[in-house]
């Protein structure tokens, strides 16, 4: 438990240095772009930009419909699926961040809607695979859905 909650802080703490001295180094350098800036990629497990301490709630998106996805190339699914992972995996790293320090998670609802996604990207992929009439791709494809 005191590892979990002294490793939780250390990672905040090396996030919002780097922040710190990314502003600081990208309001030195003269490049103007702002991809330019350099990122902690830790911060991809933490929401960044919201204030715990805001009274009035966040509102959050729904969940991707399958009639949606059935509309999506090949090639964009498999990049929702990813940045999904990163949500699922962002929600999740905080969850268990605040449960160590004894604090409330905010908004559990976006971790089903998350799960839900994610499921119906893989049910319209596997529609896909049992459609496709050459049975070797049909295969290879299932396969690499279960993988996922």
């Amino acid at each position: 438990m005191y590892l979990s909650r002294t490793f939780a802080r250390t990672l905040f703490a090396a996030a919002a240095r780097s922040r710190t001295y990314s502003s600081s180094s990208a309001a030195a350098s003269t490049a103007t772009d702002a991809a330019d800036i350099p990122r902690n990629p830790l911060e991809e497990f933490f929401e960044v930009g919201r204030d715990p301490e805001s009274d009035k709630p966040t509102v959050y998106g729904r969940g991707w419909k399958a009639s949606e996805l059935r509309l999506k190339s090949w090639d964009d699914l498999h990049k929702l699926w990813y940045v999904l992972l990163k949500e699922k995996n962002m929600l999740m790293t905080q969850r268990q961040m605040l449960n160590s320090q004894n604090l409330r998670f905010p908004n559990p609802e976006r971790i089903p809607k998350v799960r839900k996604s994610m499921c119906r990207i893989k049910q319209v992929l596997t529609e896909r695979a049992i459609d496709e009439p050459d049975p070797r791709r049909s295969a290879e494809m299932k396969r690499m859905i279960n993988a996922l």
